[in-house]
């Protein structure tokens, strides 16, 4: 049987998107409470009844969570232009190597 699991995070941080206008409010550096659902999909190991231990997705996330909480997105690299798109994608990069079946 084919399974999804999704859990949760959530970190604050603050961002500007250095592309748009200066006259655009989202120009200007602010602050959000960013949330974070990372899924996995695959099949349920027969033997185990699970997919994986959902503590599994905690720990490869919380490197991330650590790197990101409390940060100014635009100084990590690779979110010099931090969007919500480019967040997931950064998240996606790191995490994807990990769960890929």
């Amino acid at each position: 049987m084919r399974v999804e699991l999704v859990k949760a995070f959530s970190f604050e941080a603050a961002h500007r998107l250095p592309r748009l206008a200066a006259t655009h409010k989202c120009y200007r550096l602010h602050g959000h409470s960013f949330r974070v659902e990372v899924a996995v999909a695959g099949e349920v190991d027969p033997e185990l009844g699970w997919l994986l231990d959902y503590a599994e997705i905690s720990e490869a996330f919380e490197p991330l969570r650590r790197q990101l909480d409390h940060s100014c997105l635009n100084d990590v690299p690779g979110l010099e232009n931090a969007t919500s798109e480019n967040l997931a994608r950064f998240v996606w990069d790191r995490l994807e190597p990990r769960f890929r079946g």
